[in-house]
């Protein structure tokens, strides 16, 4: 879960980072009231889980209470790459001497923690590791020690800090960690850090990942999602337990085991090639059991995607048989009834699989059409969403 940027503000200043002070506003009063309350210049920004917020009119400088009036009218319902501003954040504004860059992050490919520390703060992260990347430290972290003050140190001379601020940037790197560990966190980035004029080194913006699968240890996480602007078709699926992400193609992909599934997107996708460009519509994985009442949410989910035009069903029966899959579709279709107006291509493969086969068969049902492996089901179903 991606946290707003005034939600990263809250928990860095529940860790000790130094942070500038924030009010939230959801209208131009509000954000008035804010500026009076705040006193002196601030800066009221567009609070969107996107970048590139201030090249979008998404942040403005204010001098006075009416000028920041002004400022949110402008904002306030602004769309910055397809994300709707409804909120914006009233912070204190700050005279900057230099601006940094710093985060920590999951290293999936190397099971591991990766920091990145930059002294050219400001620009993004992805642009500055195009245009310059020798101006971008990359610090492996170990997730048995951590940043400690050593280590902390360490990403600060790596990145060029001048001698005399490297301890004093160095225990914001630790308190930053201290955020990253202790709420299960897979990114901390703050861009940019800065050092202000008289000499104190703040984080002026935060960005704040946390571990879904982590939410066991932090009921609190609950609360920082924002329900309006999550996908409903995503929530509707959190409902039901079932692993769905949301993508931009036509063809709807339900499997068995996240492997199984990834090795469908590749597949559909170079089906899709031939046949239109038609791409996969959504990740879904079912897990091991089939029923039909798994079935039929996830049919439900994703025939409730307009985008989606067909839908592929590739299961490998395993621990739950091809058979009992079959009863699950054949089920999950008798459950759906008029809803279900898409076609559907099945695979089954592995544990009973002609018995599987034959269900559908005897079913008849004019949705599904039936192919006898991966390759022929995924040119099909992209055929039929190309149509």
């Amino acid at each position: 879960m991606d946290l707003y940027e005034y939600q990263a503000r809250d928990l860095f200043e529940k860790y000790e980072v130094p942070v500038l002070a924030g009010i939230v506003a959801d209208t131009p009063d509000q954000v008035r009231a804010a500026a009076e309350k705040l006193g002196g210049v601030v800066v009221v920004k567009a609070q969107v889980k996107t970048g590139g917020r201030g090249k979008a009119g998404g942040v403005k400088v204010a001098k006075t209470p009416d000028e920041a009036y002004e400022a949110a009218k402008a904002i306030l319902g602004l769309d910055i790459k397809g994300h709707v501003v409804k909120r914006v954040m009233v912070a204190a504004g700050a005279r900057i001497a230099k601006e940094y860059y710093f985060s920590v992050l999951l290293d999936r490919a190397n099971r591991s923690y990766l920091s990145l520390c930059s002294v050219e703060g400001g620009m993004e992260i992805e642009q500055l590791a195009v245009e310059k990347p020798e101006a971008l430290a990359r610090i492996d972290v170990n997730p048995g020690t951590g940043i400690d003050k050593a280590k902390a140190v360490e990403i600060a001379e790596a990145a060029g800090f001048d001698p005399e601020l490297v301890d004093k940037v160095s225990d914001v790197f630790v308190k930053l960690y201290n955020v990253y560990k202790s709420e299960d966190a897979t990114l901390v980035e703050v861009n940019p850090l800065i050092l202000s004029e008289d000499g104190e080194i703040i984080a002026l913006d935060g960005k704040v990942t946390l571990d879904d699968n982590a939410e066991f240890r932090h009921p609190g996480h609950a609360l920082l999602e924002d329900a309006s602007a999550t996908d409903p078709l995503e929530a509707k699926a959190k409902e039901n337990d079932l692993n769905y992400v949301k993508l931009d193609g036509e063809v709807g992909i339900i499997g068995n085991g996240a492997g199984l599934v990834m090795s469908t997107l590749d597949v559909v996708a170079y089906a899709g090639e031939n046949h239109g460009g038609v791409k996969p519509a959504n990740f879904l994985d079912i897990g091991g059991g089939a029923s039909a009442e798994v079935m039929a949410a996830g049919l439900d989910v994703i025939l409730g995607d307009p985008q989606v035009k067909s839908v592929f069903v590739n299961v490998f029966g395993g621990i739950t048989a091809c058979d009992a899959v079959a009863k699950g579709i054949v089920g999950a279709l008798a459950e759906l009834g008029s809803t279900a107006s898409k076609p559907l291509v099945v695979r089954l493969d592995g544990n009973r699989v002609e018995e599987g086969r034959k269900i559908l068969q005897d079913a008849n049902h004019p949705l599904v059409t039936l192919a006898a492996t991966m390759d022929e089901g995924a040119d099909k179903a992209a055929e039929l969403a190309n149509a």
